[in-house]
């Protein structure tokens, strides 16, 4: 496949245009737990425990504007705003469940107990 331009980017293949539509560390599991159903703000930072504010709105930011989630704010007081998967999100779900498949595939291959295995808690979290 030819190279070509995408906003002023170049890219070489499809797999690079992809991964850079959903890479980073929080895309894919922020998609991830929109499949199933509609978000807060609040609500994803308390399961994605470990991103930093700023992270996750970038990351958020980023798939909002590529066309993989919905952000909907609603005008009350305190400010509500909710996040869904697009029909575009929802494409990348495959995608996502086999690179996670993959991910436990390596885990057990390293020889990390996956049925033990819990996330550390984010030092950044602990303030106060």
């Amino acid at each position: 496949m030819p190279d070509f331009l995408y906003k002023g980017k170049a890219y070489y293949n499809p797999v690079e245009f992809a991964m850079d539509r959903l890479g980073g560390i929080w895309k894919m599991p922020i998609l991830w737990r929109l499949k199933d159903k509609i978000y807060r703000y609040g609500e994803l930072k308390k399961s994605i425990a470990h991103a930093s504010d700023k992270m996750l709105t970038t990351q958020l930011r980023e798939l909002e504007s590529d066309g993989f989630i919905n952000r909907k704010v609603y005008p009350v007081v305190p400010p509500k705003v909710e996040y869904s998967i697009t029909e575009k999100g929802k494409l990348a779900i495959p995608i996502v469940h086999a690179i996670r498949n993959f991910g436990i595939q390596l885990m057990e291959i390293e020889g990390i107990d996956i049925e033990n295995y819990k996330p550390k808690e984010n030092p950044a979290q602990k303030k106060g």
